[in-house]
Parts: structure tokens; C-alpha cells; sequence
């Protein structure tokens, strides 16, 4: 048995190649590794990688984050700058028996050291985004935090390995340094080979609180099927923050266990996530919170095109 599920619409490409590589015995680490960089190397999602927003100084800082489910070590990048492919970056450092998390300078300094690609991921589209941000906030209430899509996965290949990766640009226009869950154990992502894996997208600071993605492996391991480990998972803490807070950020999780299964919650409206097995060839969901329990639907071909449309429209500077 193996499988691959991950967040959003945008890693749909991705875990079709991580599946052929799935079917042909490939390793978890691997088809991990090659699914998040399609997201990553694509200009047109502009939460992730080349092409992703940048913060208030209109840099481009990069978190990601990779984990082995067999041997429990995690790599990860934090505000890494100028180098293409957080995750390849991020999946290296995890072989080091120290220094495992990495952030700005010192995250650059051994990407460089290591040959890693060297890139000005800030692109002309990105530039327009920016642009037209400054003068929204400028002339409206609109808040500048907006767009803040990553990319997370969980894996599992035949011989039983599993993996949990994530990579993004975080919120748009964030402050320099800033650093959400992304990259962070147990709260961007977490996995277990024993168990199954976990992972998160949404707003970080809130689902830092949390450390949801840990939470739904615990409950995995005490006998929950994934979908209702996430439902249980995110709607308490859902409601612990509007209790604590009176609000809770975006929030949407992706889990599979260690026989493929696999579930999925948000405290959201318009949540998509990709997800490909031995048994389902890959597929784009849509997915709602009702009543505490979140309905998937696959995604039409209308929605699909309306996708696409949208993120590669051309761009004028306001």
C-alpha cells in the first residue's frame, strides 16, 4: 500500500509524479522531495516558492520543512532567501545530527556550502502584487496579511516508510524574520511511521497554539481512523481559541495513516487538497466543515479550469 495527500489545488501535479514513482517501489523521501518542488518551481502559486509573496521589505523568505517517519529526524529552513527549493534544503539538513533548524543567514550560508541552486525568487508578478497591496492598504482597511497557502504533504511508500514535508512564503507582506508554523515540529507537520502524519496550512500563529498536526498523530495512535482524528483535532481547538480568543484563524489539516488512509478537516470554506493512493488515481477534493464534520467533494472540471484561470491571469500594476 502507498499514498500521498497534501494541501490546496496547487500539489496536485506534484503527487502525480510522486505517485508514478509510488507505483514503481519509489521512496517516500523521494517522491516527497520531488511533489513539493513542482509546487515550488511553479511561478504562478504565490504562496510557495519562485513566484511566492514577498513580506513588507518586498523580500521573498522561505520556511520549509522535512521529515522521516522511520528514524523520527526533521531539516528545516526558516526566512531562507535567494536559494530555489526550500525542501531539498530543508530534507539535507535532516541528516545532521545537530543544527536541524536553520534560519536566515545561517540557513543561506549552508545552502551555499552544500551546492544548493542560488536564486532571486522575487518575480515581476510578485513585484505587482506587491505594488498594488501597498496602494490597497494605503487607500483602504484592507489588511495587508493576505495569501498564505502552504504546501504540506504526507507520504507513505510500499515498504511502509512514511514522510511529512511542508514549504512556503508565509503571509504576504509579513514582517522580516517572521516565521509561522510551517517549519516547525509538531505544528506544521508531524510523522510517524508507526502511526501516520500529519500537516498543516493556515494562519501559523494560531496553529502554532496548538500543535495540531502532533495532536492528530496522538490520536491516530490511539486507534482514530485519520478523518476523525482531524475532525476531533481542529474543531476542539477551534473552539478553544474562540473561547480563549473570541476568534480563530484559518486552519485545515491533511493526515494519512500508516495503511493509506487518509482524512481531512478545515474551519474554512473553499479548502481543496490533493491526494492520490494505490487504489485512487490522483484527485482534487473540495472540502466544508458541517456541523463539526467536513464533506468532500471532488472538484469539477468548471472548478478546476476556474483554478487555473485565476492564478495565471495577467497582472496590472494598479
Amino acid at each position: 500500500m502507498w499514498g500521498i495527500i497534501a494541501t490546496w489545488r496547487m500539489a496536485v501535479e506534484g503527487i502525480t509524479k510522486a505517485s508514478e514513482m509510488l507505483k514503481n517501489g519509489g521512496n517516500a523521501g523521494d517522491a516527497i522531495e520531488v511533489a513539493v518542488k513542482e509546487v515550488e518551481d511553479f511561478p504562478y502559486y504565490k504562496s510557495v516558492g519562485y513566484g511566492g509573496l514577498p513580506n513588507e521589505e518586498m523580500e521573498v523568505e522561505l520556511d520549509a520543512a522535512y521529515m522521516d517517519g522511520d528514524t523520527l529526524d526533521i531539516g528545516a529552513v526558516a526566512a531562507i532567501k535567494d536559494f530555489a527549493n526550500p525542501i531539498s534544503i530543508a530534507r539535507r539538513l535532516s541528516q545532521e545530527s545537530v543544527n536541524n533548524l536553520l534560519v536566515g543567514e545561517g540557513a543561506e550560508k549552508f545552502a551555499h556550502r552544500h551546492g544548493f541552486e542560488r536564486k532571486n525568487m522575487l518575480t515581476d508578478r510578485a513585484k505587482i502584487h506587491y505594488h498594488n497591496r501597498v496602494k490597497e492598504v494605503q487607500e483602504t482597511e484592507i489588511k495587508p496579511y493576505a495569501g498564505h497557502d502552504t504546501v504540506g504533504m504526507v507520504c507513505l511508500d510500499s515498504a511502509g516508510k512514511m514522510t511529512a514535508a511542508t514549504s512556503t512564503s508565509g503571509l504576504f507582506m509579513k514582517k522580516k524574520g517572521r516565521v509561522g508554523d510551517s517549519p516547525i515540529s509538531g505544528s506544521g507537520f508531524y510523522v510517524d511511521s508507526e502511526v501516520g502524519g500529519a500537516s498543516a496550512t493556515g494562519l501559523g500563529e494560531d496553529v502554532m497554539k496548538g500543535c495540531v498536526s502532533y495532536e492528530i498523530v496522538r490520536l491516530m495512535k490511539e486507534g482514530m481512523h485519520p478523518q476523525q482524528a482531524c475532525e476531533t483535532a481542529v474543531n476542539l481547538f477551534d473552539k478553544t481559541l474562540r473561547e480563549r480568543r473570541g476568534k480563530a484563524g484559518d486552519m485545515s489539516l491533511i493526515a494519512m495513516n500508516n495503511k493509506g488512509e487518509w482524512g481531512v478537516a478545515t474551519n474554512i470554506e473553499g479548502f481543496s487538497f490533493s491526494v492520490a493512493t494505490e487504489g485512487q488515481e490522483p484527485i482534487v477534493y473540495l472540502t466544508k466543515n458541517v456541523d463539526g464534520k467536513c464533506i468532500h467533494e471532488v472538484a469539477s472540471q468548471e472548478w478546476l479550469d476556474e483554478y487555473m484561470r485565476t492564478r495565471t491571469a495577467p497582472l496590472v500594476e494598479k
